[in-house]
């Protein structure tokens, strides 16, 4: 049924529309939509674009550039915002669909995206290696952030309503401190259905309308904290990965992963040796992980 740190330019805007458009498709591929991660910009995907153009020919490629580099820090829902108005567009503009890639925090917001487009006609969501079910880990990037912190303090900084005007609490999910993560966390909590809100089945419907889900990761990222997180894997109180088949919200079914999986739609592509920066740039991740979904 389903068919180390870029560099930071603090002067680029934090919502420009700026575009990589290929004539339109004379083979029939679906537009292309990429979202970036945080202290990512247009910049950072224009391998990625290439490769698609090659193999694919004709694609129109849109790399969006809201909230990229410093900007990308803003808190995840108004990010969302913005995402979702420059997207709608392109959407309603392609009859038969649109793939959608995301990367790192981008995955993130993708999700906030689909969730408050609850019409949208995604067909392949490519999540490359994001922290979709949480990230705990003293990676480069907490402490470019967070210097003062170490992971196991840091939640008193995010669990705050000041913490949640920041883009990664929006996702710190500190297995130790799971009653306050579930209190405070306003974004990936009720995202993952770990706490009940008024949108719950509105966003499940909404997440059941994807027709591939592609998840993209491995264990040499060493920014994702846990790397299993890209998959929907994640600690439990002893620091222990537990598979995403058999975490609360999936048994439950809370989001519709469970439903997509069942359907044969949900695809897991593992690949090792590969650093966080690099898997928009690796010839081999795009072969055997997303060049069959671009169809």
């Amino acid at each position: 049924m389903r068919n180390n740190l870029p560099d930071i330019n603090v002067s680029e805007p934090c919502v420009v529309i700026w575009a990589v458009f290929v004539l339109s498709s004379v083979m029939g591929y679906r537009p292309v939509i990429i979202v970036h991660g945080i202290l990512d910009g247009p910049r950072q995907f224009e391998i990625l674009s290439t490769f698609i153009n090659q193999s694919h020919p004709g694609t129109s490629v849109t790399t969006l550039a809201l909230y990229d580099y410093i900007c990308s820090m803003k808190p995840l829902w108004q990010q969302v915002d913005g995402f979702r108005e420059a997207i709608r567009p392109i959407m309603e503009r392609a009859d038969d669909g649109v793939h959608l890639i995301c990367f790192s925090q981008g995955g993130l917001i993708c999700r906030g995206v689909l969730a408050t487009l609850p019409m949208h006609n995604v067909h392949s969501l490519i999540f490359l290696s994001s922290p979709l079910a949480g990230q705990y880990g003293d990676s480069s990037y907490l402490k470019y952030f967070f210097p003062k912190f170490i992971k196991s303090r840091l939640y008193r900084f995010c669990y705050t309503t000041w913490g949640q005007g920041i883009s990664i609490c929006n996702y710190w999910n500190d297995p130790h401190q799971r009653e306050r993560y579930l209190k405070s966390n306003i974004y990936l909590a009720p995202l993952n259905g770990e706490i009940e809100h008024a949108n719950s089945t509105v966003w499940r419907d909404s997440f059941l309308r994807i027709q591939k889900l592609v998840l993209i990761g491995g264990q040499d990222d060493g920014v994702i904290t846990p790397w299993e997180s890209s998959i929907f894997g994640f600690y439990d109180s002893n620091e222990t990965v537990v598979e995403m088949e058999k975490q609360d919200w999936y048994l439950r079914d809370a989001f519709g992963l469970k439903t997509l999986n069942s359907e044969g739609a949900v695809v897991k592509c593992v690949v090792p040796g590969v650093h966080h920066t690099s898997w928009h740039s690796n010839l081999t991740v795009y072969k055997n992980c997303i060049d069959k979904w671009l169809n």
